[in-house]
Formats: structure tokens, sequence, C-alpha cells
């Protein structure tokens, strides 16, 4: 366990934005929590944990209480009791790429799709993380996690995470500091069906055709890149938290009108329909590259926000606002923000986030 005083932001989340945390404790040791749980009762104030900062907007003003950086590493194979599949547990602050990797060199399908998204393995089960119709609600057994009001360890099933599209129990609360995921994965060299039209025109295949997975993952990855999904230095749309926006659920007429636009629409297991965020602030006008407050502008890959220069988490919330403005008063959907927020600022109202 390291602990440092007045440690920038910035440079942990991957838009580049924020002020700093008054006191950072990296847990980088699975054995030693309970040191880290001792500091914080020492320090007070309400913890937050922050893993690789892909899915964060932290304030201008910073974090005054104690930021857990979770840099713990660790992955264990092991048959299922039960003889179905094989469970994958992986440390909280594990790399989602090296996790994804590993189970596709070991021929355990399930998570192949998630290839090239950033951050740790800690913060899948938080906003149930998904991506090219795989989400981590698939394969969830448990979650070991440290709950900060009954102060003591715990393990919750997948059941009692209460995963839904881009949320959990542990979304938008500090209750709990994740610890380590376990998954439930099938041996197999052939990936889910592939379902994804943009992947599987990249594969030369039709939809629901299972590949290799290795295949499968370099064709993700492709279409992650072609979009500035994957992080590199030397890509001017690099500083992106992603997804900005959640997909928005559809009520019948919505969904009825968007359609008899052409505007594609996608039902999900949970009964809900939903569209791409993406698709909803194109059609309500703007452009790739368009300046939307100072600092910020969209992606020019893609609909989502880029942070450049010396941009603010205010100026952030701003393009936030302008954009959910203009396409609630297109198309009369309200768009809402997936983002979690690092520290407290009165512009974070703007976000929408309840």
């Amino acid at each position: 366990m390291n602990v440092r005083h007045q440690v920038p932001l910035a440079p942990l989340t991957t838009l580049g934005i924020g002020g700093s945390a008054e006191t950072l404790v990296e847990y980088r040791d699975p054995g030693s929590f309970f040191d880290v749980v001792q500091l914080v009762h020492e320090h007070g104030g309400q913890p937050v944990a922050l893993g690789g900062g892909s899915n964060v907007l932290a304030s201008d003003a910073g974090c005054r209480g104690p930021v857990i950086h979770m840099t713990t590493c660790g992955i264990t194979l092991r048959e299922a009791p039960d003889g179905d599949g094989v469970l994958v547990t992986a440390e909280a602050g594990h790399p989602l790429q090296d996790l994804v990797e590993t189970t596709v060199a070991e021929c355990l399908t399930g998570i192949e799709t998630l290839v090239g998204i950033p951050g740790t393995v800690g913060a899948t089960p938080v906003q149930n993380v998904g991506a090219y119709g795989q989400e981590v609600g698939d394969t969830l057994v448990e979650v070991d996690a440290w709950d900060w009001q009954q102060n003591r360890a715990v393990t919750l099933d997948a059941a009692a995470c209460r995963l839904g599209h881009r949320t959990s129990v542990f979304k938008h609360t500090a209750r709990w500091t994740l610890l380590r995921v376990t998954l439930r994965l099938t041996r197999s060299k052939l990936s889910r069906p592939i379902d994804y039209r943009a992947v599987a025109d990249h594969l030369g295949v039709a939809p629901g055709t299972r590949v290799l997975l290795d295949d499968a993952a370099r064709a993700v990855l492709a279409v992650r890149r072609s979009k500035g999904m994957v992080l590199d230095p030397t890509d001017p749309d690099n500083r992106s938290a992603g997804s900005v926006f959640l997909s928005p659920q559809l009520d019948p007429p919505q969904a009825a009108a968007l359609r008899a636009r052409g505007i594609p629409l996608h039902d999900f297991s949970d009964g809900t329909t939903r569209v791409s965020s993406s698709w909803l602030i194109k059609d309500a006008g703007f452009t790739l590259g368009q300046q939307l407050a100072p600092g910020i502008r969209i992606s020019s890959k893609q609909y989502t926000l880029i942070a450049e220069g010396p941009a603010t988490s205010a100026a952030f919330a701003q393009a936030t606002e302008v954009i959910a403005t203009q396409v609630h008063r297109e198309t009369g959907v309200l768009l809402r923000p997936e983002l979690d927020l690092l520290g407290s600022e009165s512009t974070y109202e703007r976000l929408q986030i309840q």
C-alpha cells in the first residue's frame, strides 16, 4: 500500500480532466486491504475507488475523500465444481484487456468481444460493461467486495448485483469497493455467435456465425479502432471516456416514431427497446469534430465527446448539456450520461445523474 497526498487526478483518467485527490491510496497487494480500511477510518470521509479511469469524470475541484487506486493484479482458473465451464477469478485492479487476452488464449468463450475496452476488471460489474453482443452479466458468478456500510467483507452473487443496462447495485454509490470478480466461461475454440453486423461484416460472415475466438477478438478490435475506441496516444481523439451517454430506453410511441425515420433500434433481453445515443446525436444535427465547449468537441470518428488542451469538467458538463438539450428538442428522447463522477462540483447538476 502506498499513500500519497495532493495527487493530480487528470493523469489517472482517460479524459485527462480533474483536480487533485487530497489522499490517494494505491492498493496493489490483494492481501493488504485491511490496512486500507484502517487508513480510511483514520482519514475519515467516504472513500471512492478508481481503476483505469476510463469511465470517469473527475471534478475540477478534486476529491476530498480518500481515493483508492485499484492496481491489484492476478487471475486464477479452475474447473467449476458442477462441471459446467471454468470459473475465472480476477483481482479488481487487473487490466480488462489482459483478462480478455488470457481467456482467448485459454480457449474460454464468453468475453471475447470485450477486447479493447480500457479499464480494470473491478469496474466491469459496476456498469455491466458490454460491447458487440456480450455483457459481463452474461457470465458473472459473483464479486468479492468490502461493504463500507457494514464494515465487512462480503460476497455478492450475480443476482444480488442487480445488473441492468449499464447499471448495477454498485452504480453511483461508494458503499462497496469491489475486490475481485468471478466469471463462468465455456471451453471452446469458437466465439459466441457474432450478432453485431459491423463485426460480422469485417469477418465476412453472416450474423449469428461462430468463428475462432482469436478471429472474433481481432475483428472487434479492428471495428473499435475504426471508431477511435482503442486508446492510442498518437490519435488526436485519444482523450475519451468511451460512450458518454446511455442508450436510452424507448416507450412504444417513441420506438414507432424512430423506426419510421429509419433509425435502428435494439431489443434487449430485459424486454426494453433502446436506441444508440450516437444515432440520436447525429440525427439531432451534430457533426463529427464539432466544438461544443472550450476544450471539448465531438470525436472526428464517432458521436462521442473528446477532450483536448486544458479541458475542464465544467466544460465537459456544459457539452453534455448542449447535446442532451438539442437531442431532446429534435427527437423527444432524453439522454442521460453514464459516467461516474469523482469528487463533487455544482456543474455536475447538468449531467442529470440521479
